[in-house]
C-alpha cells in the first residue's frame, strides 16, 4: 500500500487523524462484536461516568515497518492482559484479550498507509482505551462502556534519541499505598500533570517518584520505569505494588537475564512460594519476580492453587489466588500497623473462610477466619500474643468476634 505523503522525519509526538478506528460497546452485560468506523468524534451524555467520575483506562503501543517491509507490533497480548487487569480494578468489564489483539490488528491494517517506512525513526502509535459512557450521577460504576482503538503516526517520544536528562526527586507522590498506581487508569495521569509541569518550570525534564508509604525507595517517573546497572554489571529495577507493570521493563529484564546472561535483581518482593528446593518471589500484584534457592525474610504463601507449571518469572498468580492475595495484603498491612508483621512466617490461603497465620518464632498458629472486621480480629490476635507470649499453641479468632470466640489453646 502506498504511504501517505507525510514528512516522517519531522513528526513530533502528537495526534494526527487517521482513516479508521475500532469501536465496541458493552450493554446489558455483554460486549458486541465491534467494528471499524470513520468518525473520530464521540457523542455521549453530559452525565457519562467517564466525565463525572473518571472511570476510564487506556493502553499504548506501537506498530513499526520492519526491514523486510512487514508491519509488526510489540507484544500486544501483554497490553491486552494489563488492560483487563486495570478494568477489573476500576469495576469495568474486561474487554476479552483475544478480541483486544484482533481490534489492534484490524485498526493497524485499516491505517496501513500511516505506518511510517522503515528507517524513518517514526512509528504508528496505537491507543486502545475504554470508558464508562452511561449516565451516572450517584457514585457508582457505569452500566455501559465503550472500547475504542485509534492510531496516529508519531515521531520519537524523546526527540533526539537517548541522551542524558536532568531529573529531580519529587516531593509529590504519584500513587497512594494500596491505591491504583499498578493499573493504567486515566486519573493517575491527570494527577501527575501538576508535578510534571512544576518540574519543567524548575528546569527538570522529569520527576523521580519515591514509594508513597516510606519515601525511601525509588519507584518510577511519570511515564517510565527505572532500570539501573551497578558497577559490577548487575541489572536492578524497582518492584512495588504502586508501580505500573511496564511491558518494556519486563522485556528488557528478560533479555538481560535470559539472553545477555546478566544478573537481575527486581526489588522488592513481598512473599515467597515454595518450589522444589527453592522459592519463587512474588510481589503484591501477584507477579512472580524470580526463582531462587535463597530464602528471604518474607512470608511464605501456602495453599496456592496456581499450577506449578506456571511458576516462571513474569507470570502471574491465577484469578482465584489474586483475589485471596488482596486479603493477604490487608492482613499484612494490619499486622504492620499492629507491630506483628515480622512475626508472620507463613500464610495459608487454601481456605478463604479461614486464613491461617504461622508465627514460628512465637511457636503459634493463628486462625483468622474469613477476615471480615479484620482490624477487630487483629486486636484480638495481638492481645492473645501478649498474654500468652511464653506458651506455644493455637489462636482461634472465630466468626462472631465475641470475647468467647477469640481464645488460645496451649499445645500439649
Amino acid at each position: 500500500m502506498e504511504k501517505k505523503n507525510i514528512d516522517w522525519s519531522s513528526l513530533g509526538f502528537g495526534y494526527h487523524d487517521t482513516d479508521k478506528r475500532f469501536v465496541a460497546n458493552y450493554k446489558d452485560g455483554a460486549w458486541d462484536e465491534g467494528a471499524l468506523i470513520d468518525d473520530p468524534m464521540i457523542t455521549m451524555s453530559e452525565c457519562a461516568g467517564v466525565l463525572q467520575y473518571a472511570q476510564t483506562c487506556f493502553e499504548g503501543l506501537k506498530a513499526y515497518t520492519a526491514e523486510d517491509g512487514h508491519i509488526v507490533c510489540f507484544r500486544p497480548d501483554l497490553n491486552a492482559e494489563r488492560m483487563a487487569n486495570t478494568a477489573r480494578r476500576l469495576e469495568m468489564p474486561a474487554f476479552p484479550e483475544d478480541k483486544f489483539v484482533d481490534a489492534v490488528v484490524q485498526t493497524v491494517l485499516a491505517n496501513e498507509a500511516y505506518v511510517p517506512p522503515y528507517g524513518s525513526g517514526a512509528s504508528l502509535y496505537i491507543r486502545p482505551y475504554m470508558f464508562g459512557i452511561a449516565p451516572v450521577i450517584g457514585v457508582a460504576p457505569s452500566k455501559e462502556y465503550q472500547f475504542r482503538v485509534f492510531t496516529t503516526p508519531v515521531g520519537p517520544y524523546f526527540k533526539g534519541g537517548a541522551k542524558p536528562i536532568v531529573i529531580r526527586v519529587s516531593d509529590f507522590d504519584r500513587a497512594a499505598p494500596n491505591g491504583t498506581g499498578h493499573v493504567k487508569a486515566g486519573l493517575n495521569y491527570a494527577m501527575s500533570l501538576h508535578a510534571i509541569v512544576d518540574a519543567h518550570n524548575q528546569g527538570f525534564a522529569e520527576n523521580m517518584y519515591l514509594d508513597p508509604k516510606t519515601r525511601t525507595k525509588v519507584e518510577e517517573t511519570g511515564g517510565a520505569n527505572f532500570i539501573f546497572v551497578t558497577k559490577d554489571g548487575k541489572v536492578v529495577t524497582p518492584k512495588s505494588s504502586s508501580i505500573l507493570p511496564s511491558i518494556t521493563r519486563r522485556s528488557l529484564v528478560t533479555i538481560a537475564r535470559d539472553i545477555l546472561g546478566l544478573e537481575v535483581e527486581e526489588r522488592e518482593a513481598s512473599y515467597m512460594l515454595e518450589y522444589g528446593n527453592g522459592f519463587v518471589y512474588v510481589n503484591n500484584q501477584g507477579y512472580m519476580l524470580e526463582i531462587s534457592s535463597i530464602k528471604k525474610e518474607l512470608p511464605i504463601l501456602i495453599g496456592i492453587s496456581t499450577s506449578k507449571e506456571d511458576y516462571k518469572s513474569g507470570n502471574r498468580l491465577n484469578e482465584e489466588d489474586l483475589i485471596k492475595l488482596g486479603t493477604v495484603i490487608k492482613i499484612m498491612n494490619s499486622a504492620q500497623t499492629n507491630g506483628i508483621a515480622s512475626l508472620i512466617t507463613k500464610i495459608d490461603i487454601s481456605n478463604e473462610n479461614n486464613y491461617t497465620l504461622f508465627l514460628e518464632t512465637e511457636r503459634k498458629t493463628a486462625y483468622l477466619g474469613d477476615c471480615s472486621n479484620l482490624e477487630t480480629r487483629m486486636l484480638f490476635l495481638v492481645g492473645i500474643l501478649e498474654k500468652e507470649k511464653e506458651n506455644p499453641g493455637e489462636i482461634f479468632i472465630n466468626m462472631n468476634l465475641n470475647t468467647d470466640d477469640a481464645y488460645f489453646r496451649e499445645s500439649v
